[in-house]
């Protein structure tokens, strides 16, 4: 295996006297395995440019991006290849597409189907290789990922990727309850769709704000209309709290008909228009006013001790004087 290697090492070194390759030596590759329930991170360091890593955020499909550490590279788009190795006769390297390159420490993301089938190469033993226009013109550059050590790391990346959370914050943050058959009790897909919500309040405390937004259709007239946008708004809450939301982190606002979906113009739509929005946000607390020392009174003046009068021999008091 590892000749089969070298010889990739080899190919490299017959690239074009003007191509820039970025490239961690053989003895040196490792995979890298990182997260949390938010986000994982399988990734490689390059050396002298960043890593390449694959990340997966709770809710999404995995994508592979590159990390630059202080190396920029021209705005534009690279080409992304799983390169077959050159043990492998009569594999050819497979173009995955173009992908746009920006600026900034990552200026390369792929989409979850490049990502994909970069991954089922590497496990055919290919090579991630991004192929790039310098930005002065002198030539291109090439990084390059090897497939060494990439299952076993792979097997823990996908540990790490079962306890995931099951959205992002980006896909909760908007959540909608439906009331489809226009009353104000919760049924089971909005229980399920609260649980989900409540999920990432209890992982993420930094989430310290709910919006609940309540609405109608416009079957009945507006006053009843009203009243149930904020029956069902009152729902959502009594369900947030009974589960631990602190009432002090809701505010509940109802508008009924006011706010369509769609049109209410069949039972379809009114029943989407029947509904509760919810808005999670994340507000920093005040900061809490440094609490003054309480002053300190000067200590009072000690008064002169008395003198004390002479006394005489006998004991006597003396002669008084005018």
């Amino acid at each position: 295996m590892r000749q089969r290697y070298l010889a990739l090492l080899s190919v490299f070194a017959s690239l074009p006297a003007m191509a820039l390759t970025f490239q961690t030596r053989l003895e040196n590759i490792e995979w890298k395995v990182e997260g949390d329930q938010f986000e994982c991170r399988l990734s490689q360091p390059i050396t002298d440019f960043g890593a390449g890593e694959f990340v997966r955020r709770a809710g999404e499909q995995a994508i592979f991006r590159l990390k630059a550490n202080g190396y920029a590279l021209a705005s534009g788009s690279a080409m992304l290849i799983a390169a077959a190795a050159p043990w492998q006769p009569g594999r050819g390297d497979l173009n995955l597409g173009a992908v746009r390159v920006g600026n900034g420490d990552i200026p390369f993301n792929t989409n979850q189907a490049q990502a994909s089938r970069l991954i089922a190469g590497l496990m055919e033993g290919r090579s991630p290789v991004i192929r790039h226009v310098l930005r002065d013109g002198g030539g291109a550059m090439e990084v390059r990922l090897l497939p060494v050590k990439f299952s076993h790391a792979y097997g823990d990346f996908q540990l790490c990727t079962a306890k995931l959370l099951p959205m992002n914050f980006d896909q909760v943050r908007q959540a909608e309850i439906g009331f489809p058959g226009g009353g104000i009790d919760l049924d089971a897909t909005a229980k399920r769709r609260l649980d989900t919500v409540l999920a990432y309040m209890k992982a993420d405390p930094t989430v310290n704000r709910v919006e609940l937004d309540g609405h109608s259709d416009n079957s009945g007239n507006r006053l009843t209309n009203r009243d149930l946008s904020r029956r069902r708004a009152l729902a959502v809450m009594d369900y947030l709290k009974a589960q631990g939301v602190p009432e002090e982190q809701i505010t509940l606002r109802f508008h009924g008909e006011q706010y369509p979906l769609v049109p209410n113009t069949n039972n379809a739509n009114r029943a989407r228009n029947r509904r509760v929005n919810i808005h999670l946000d994340r507000v920093p607390e005040p900061a809490m006013a440094p609490v003054a020392a309480p002053a300190v009174s000067p200590a009072p003046a000690t008064a002169p001790s008395p003198v004390p009068a002479p006394s005489t021999a006998s004991g006597t008091a003396p002669a008084k004087t005018s």
